[in-house]
């Protein structure tokens, strides 16, 4: 699956919604907790909720690894469920994985081959070499962390050097020329108006995934005006808000009409 691919269910689909997939058991309806298959029955019953209104999906690892053996069967089982149901929709594997050589080699197997996710979230902390690995695979797309949605983005994320560039700008320079488009998106927040349109000017054609809207202060509107291509350009997540609007047994009711929400919204930009 490449970027004309999820280009394209956007404009079918009027949306460019990714809806995040962060299972705490806590925050469960009270009729799954304490359920042995509480975690896949919860996330199963959210893809079947929010579906029509998304075109990608993006479970989070590390509450899945929280749960041990069980969590990685629960995401291996929701990887499948989404792509025997829902074989359209874009997955991402949000691991934020970075490191070099046989490791970044095995990393890219794991979540490639053997859970056959569309895309990985990467930190390009280590360099190229991190980003590479994955870039074998034709099919398959590499998410790079550029500018992300919280406050310590700025500790080091946007830091200028002595000739004034920062460095997320020399991290997404230097990511373009490792691949096209197609292959290459970066994570870059709803909530940093100022600095989406100088990154646009450096990926003017890659795909931007952009968390932070809701509940961390982000304009969906705002957010699609600076971040939008002629080819819409831009998916954005929503996690929380969604999943866990409800938690009573109509959780799930409640998720799809929060995504159907979005949705509209995103279908009224994208005609303007």
């Amino acid at each position: 699956m490449n970027a004309a691919f999820l280009t394209s269910e956007i404009r079918k689909k009027g949306s460019f919604l990714c809806v995040g997939i962060d299972p705490v058991m806590e925050l469960f309806p009270d009729h799954l907790k304490g359920k042995k298959d509480a975690l896949i029955q919860f996330c199963t019953a959210i893809v079947d909720a929010t579906a029509p209104h998304c075109v990608a999906f993006k479970p989070n690892l590390a509450f899945f690894e929280a749960y041990g053996l069980a969590g990685w069967q629960a995401l291996e089982q929701l990887i499948g469920y989404i792509k025997t149901n829902y074989p359209d929709h874009f997955t991402i594997a949000d691991a934020k994985r970075g490191d070099i050589g046989n490791t970044a080699k095995a990393y890219a197997k794991a979540f490639f081959e053997v859970l056959n996710f569309d895309a990985i979230t990467l930190s390009p902390y280590m360099g190229a070499e991190t980003i590479e690995p994955f870039l074998a695979y034709q099919d398959k797309m590499a998410i790079v962390l550029a500018l992300t949605s919280n406050k310590g983005a700025f500790d080091f994320q946007w830091n200028e050097d002595h000739q004034g560039q920062h460095l997320v700008e020399k991290v997404v320079a230097k990511t373009q020329q490792l691949a096209s488009s197609d292959r290459i998106m970066y994570v870059v927040g709803a909530t940093q108006d100022a600095q989406i349109r100088a990154l646009r000017a450096l990926a003017p054609d890659s795909f931007f995934l952009m968390p932070g809207i809701g509940a961390q202060g982000g304009s969906l509107t705002a957010a699609f005006d600076a971040a939008k291509t002629k080819e819409v350009g831009l998916i954005v997540n929503s996690s929380r808000g969604i999943i866990y609007a409800s938690s009573r047994t109509d959780f799930a009711e409640v998720a799809a009409k929060e995504a159907q929400s979005l949705q509209q919204q995103m279908q009224t930009l994208l005609y303007i």
